[in-house]
């Protein structure tokens, strides 16, 4: 069993404010079920002078999608016995309908709602509602892969899981959260906080970084089941506590919580009732990230261990790095640095895989690639097999294309080059049949943005940059949910005149929606 060096987790813990700038944060770590470091430190709110302490509330986002699972495990058993009641929330769905279990594991090929109110219009400061959640499953058609055959990030997942656990109860799943997470957990304080518009306790979420300042960040969306549970460190402690007090129970909640599963091919998923599985070294460790605007949290668990750590930030530095950190530290395990070959500059370009409908920018820099799939740059080394790597990704040479694997996603795919210069053709009027929304495309000199109009309303202008050949990106840096989609990728289709007939759109989170132009 590992023996943790005090004076070096305390050295990592001291270091945190400085390399994870911004207001305020907290953080915690418990090994063999006793808290070892409890430290807090900076402003909860810094216009009022308020400090930040462990006992401050912060929404703790999508780390709540595990205590939803648990909650579905306590009070029905097996997931399988829900599975009907989702025709009422999938009506217009066609082909085979997702199962409640590949909703739990982010398996359910329904595209991320979140991502999704961008089509429909939204506003990225806008409001959200409760009721605005079902018509918008309602207009669902299609999903963007087979049930069960990839993994996707979707919060509208556990959206609906909420709904169905108040349904099958009758009651309300701050009760619930209450009876089955929350007593038995020994989490004094902690809440369903629905709704982001205020603050908790006086703690403050912030935009921003060093070099512009920050500034409280707006949020007036409604969660429940995907986000929505407010928590102390202490409350979080707590939890950690809790799944190290049980972890010899053969019907412990955590440890039914994070039994491994497959995909629908046998191939192991890294991602499942809420957890998401990977490891350091070669120490398996299991958690999960949260992120609102203006807030990040990061818990991780070594079960082999009995360590766990939780950072808590009000402000949207990368507190999955400083879990990481912490966690390596705990360990004994600095960051080895980044190893491999220079690489050969013919990797560059721009590229496409067919079946996400994706568009890949590939840079080279030494020994690594940076591949930016839209929603963020991935960094990957070279090695001398040439073959590049990174801890969720490879891609290698094949022919003028480039091979990508994606185990954690079961997705393989061969990515085409992309060769030539957009055609400034694409100004117009274009209607998606899934969405029921429509796209309006506006050239300004050699300028060009879209505006969606559809369920939430009429949405700002977007900007739309060429990328490569007959491909686009619209870019959306803000959105309603943290982050935000990022690129989209904007697929052109031409009649056979050449003539642009639709374009098809798509984000990591929301894949292949198809639009027709109608002017």
């Amino acid at each position: 069993m590992l023996s943790i060096d005090r004076a070096a987790l305390a050295a990592a813990v001291a270091s945190l404010p400085e390399r994870f700038k911004g207001p305020g944060g907290v953080v915690g770590v418990m090994k063999d079920g006793e808290v070892i470091v409890r430290e807090a430190w900076g402003y909860a709110d810094p216009d009022v002078g308020l400090p930040m302490t462990p006992s401050r509330l912060m929404p703790i986002c999508s780390i709540s999608k595990q205590m939803t699972c648990g909650v579905l495990l306590n009070l029905v058993g097996d997931p399988s016995a829900l599975d009907e009641r989702l025709t009422a929330f999938l009506p217009n769905l066609e082909g085979r309908r997702p199962t409640v279990r590949e909703l739990c594991d982010n398996r359910s090929g329904l595209r991320d709602y979140w991502a999704l109110t961008v089509l429909h219009g939204a506003h990225h400061e806008g409001a959200f509602r409760r009721e605005d959640a079902r018509p918008l499953f309602a207009r669902m058609k299609t999903t963007h892969f087979e049930p069960g055959s990839q993994y996707s990030y979707s919060n509208g997942n556990f959206r609906i899981l909420s709904d169905l656990l108040e349904e099958r109860s009758g009651r309300s799943l701050a009760d619930l959260y209450a009876d089955h997470i929350f007593a038995p957990a020994g989490m004094r304080d902690a809440r369903l906080a629905s709704d982001t518009a205020g603050p908790l306790n006086g703690t403050v979420g912030h935009e921003g970084n060093a070099s512009v300042g920050w500034f409280p960040a707006t949020n007036r969306i409604v969660w429940t089941g995907d986000a929505g549970v407010a928590a102390t460190l202490d409350d979080m402690l707590a939890w950690e506590r809790f799944i190290d007090r049980t972890r010899n129970d053969a019907d412990g909640l955590y440890g039914r919580l994070s039994t491994p599963s497959a995909f629908a091919d046998g191939n192991p998923a890294r991602y499942g009732m809420g957890l998401a599985r990977d490891r350091i070294d070669d120490v398996a460790i299991t958690g999960h990230g949260g992120a609102l605007r203006g807030f990040r949290i990061r818990r991780l668990h070594a079960a082999t261990e009995r360590l766990s750590v939780v950072v808590m930030f009000n402000h949207e530095a990368d507190a999955h790095a400083a879990a990481i950190f912490l966690m390596r530290a705990a360990l004994g395990r600095p960051s080895a640095p980044r190893s491999g070959v220079p690489a050969d500059q013919g990797w560059a370009g721009s590229y496409l895989e067919p079946s996400s409908g994706l568009s890949i920018d590939v840079t080279v820099h030494g020994n690594a690639i940076l591949a930016n799939l839209g929603g963020g740059t991935e960094v990957l080394s070279f090695g001398e097999d040439g073959v590049a790597r990174s801890a969720g990704m490879t891609i290698s040479r094949q022919g003028d294309g480039l091979w990508l694997d994606r185990p954690g996603d079961n997705l393989r795919g061969l990515a085409v080059r992309l060769d030539g210069d957009a055609a400034q053709d694409i100004a117009g009027r274009y209607w998606s049949a899934e969405t029921e929304s429509t796209l309006e495309i506006k050239a300004v000199g050699s300028a060009f943005a879209g505006r969606f109009d559809g369920l939430l309303g009429r949405g700002p202008m977007h900007q739309l940059r060429p990328f490569a050949g007959d491909v686009w990106r619209l870019s959306t840096p803000r959105g309603m949910d943290a982050p935000a989609p990022g690129d989209w990728t904007v697929q052109v289709r031409r009649t056979v005149d050449g003539a642009v007939g639709g374009l098809v759109i798509g984000c990591w989170l929301a894949r292949n929606v198809p639009f027709s132009r109608i002017v």
